[in-house]
């Protein structure tokens, strides 16, 4: 008895010490102020990237890096038999004038082959002098298949930065003849490039590849360059010839002229898509045939000024164009001498006969 006494007094002070500290920490955990939630966190999106630079062909955000590149130019076959094109949905302008026959050539110009995807080009055809001069106009980098002698003539007189897919030494590795093209459509329309080539060949330090200090690109754009009190045109029909009348039909939802030619939608090869351009213009000068030449080559004055109309946002005004030499660009201004603002985005420039090109406006 004397042995349990002790005993019971000790389980008795651990479980008041126990019940002690259970009531201590029951009044910490009520005196402690009550935790709240954590509030979700609302992330936002993000501001999407935008370039700090400005391609100065289409007045669009780009890298700056690539803002005083010198522009490539790439001659094109515009036969019906050659057709889809390749390449051309992601020029930054496409020029497109007659040819002898009553056919046209396009030459496309790109102010980077950088980032794009640009892909194949082609088929590519050979030179003229006015396609080099509107090439020279821009300080751009000239790539062509062969060309008549007039131009071969030229490109040595003007030191032309030319890449030959027929008639050239280290530059002609960038060329290749497509099979299925071959077999399908000929080997007068076989002949492509691409833009993964051309930057490698440029990579050897062939050429500058930027603009002289002295070089200026003065066109401006504008976020909308629909023609202030202009006139209606959400369909325009340029007849250069009577084998080749193009197309070009206003898409509201997109803001862009839809291109057609032979009676269907001009499409970019690569993509399968229909091409589409912000601006259109279209520039009347003299066009003739050269006296004495065999096959019919055309002479096309670039040089002076003459009468234009402007396209765009489903609207058109009667414009002047100018250009004081070859080694200029066009100049644009509206009827009042006002200097031209194209809208951001790409263009098309028809250049035609004053004589017998037909424009067709509704």
């Amino acid at each position: 008895m004397k042995r349990i006494l002790p005993l019971l007094c000790a389980v008795l002070m651990l479980v008041s010490l126990s019940a002690c500290g259970k009531a201590e920490e029951s009044e910490a955990s009520s005196s402690a102020p009550a935790v709240s939630a954590a509030a979700p966190v609302i992330e936002e999106d993000p501001e999407p990237y935008v370039p700090s630079g400005t391609n100065p062909l289409t007045g669009l955000p780009m890298e700056p890096e690539y803002e005083n590149l010198r522009p490539v130019a790439v001659m094109l076959n515009n036969l019906k038999a050659a057709q889809p094109q390749l390449g051309t949905s992601l020029a930054d302008i496409i020029y497109e004038v007659p040819a002898e026959g009553g056919i046209t050539r396009m030459m496309a110009l790109y102010q980077t082959l950088e980032g794009e995807n640009v892909g194949k080009l082609g088929s590519i055809r050979s030179s003229r002098p006015y396609y080099i001069e509107l090439a020279l106009g821009h300080d751009a980098l000239y790539v062509h298949a062969g060309g008549s002698p007039e131009a071969y003539s030229d490109i040595a007189a003007w030191d032309v930065d030319n890449m030959d897919g027929v008639n050239g030494g280290s530059d002609a590795k960038i060329f290749w003849r497509d099979a299925q093209r071959r077999k399908t459509m000929g080997y007068e329309h076989s002949m492509l490039t691409s833009g993964e080539n051309i930057l490698g060949y440029l990579a050897e330090d062939h050429f500058r590849t930027e603009h002289k200090s002295s070089y200026t690109y003065i066109q401006k754009f504008v976020e909308d360059g629909t023609p202030l009190n202009g006139e209606t045109a959400e369909h325009v029909s340029v007849k250069f010839s009577q084998y080749k009348t193009g197309t070009f039909d206003y898409d509201a939802d997109s803001g862009r002229y839809l291109v057609g030619q032979f009676g269907k939608e001009y499409v970019d090869g690569n993509t399968g898509e229909q091409v589409g351009v912000t601006n259109l213009l279209v520039l009347k000068t003299s066009i003739s045939v050269i006296p004495g030449d065999t096959y019919g080559r055309l002479t096309v004055k670039t040089t002076g000024e003459g009468d234009g109309m402007y396209f765009c946002g489903g609207k058109t005004i009667p414009i002047r164009w100018s250009r004081t030499s070859r080694s200029r660009p066009f100049v644009y201004t509206t009827m009042g001498n006002i200097p031209l603002n194209l809208g951001q985005g790409n263009s098309y420039v028809c250049i035609l006969s004053s004589r017998t090109g037909v424009v067709t406006v509704s």
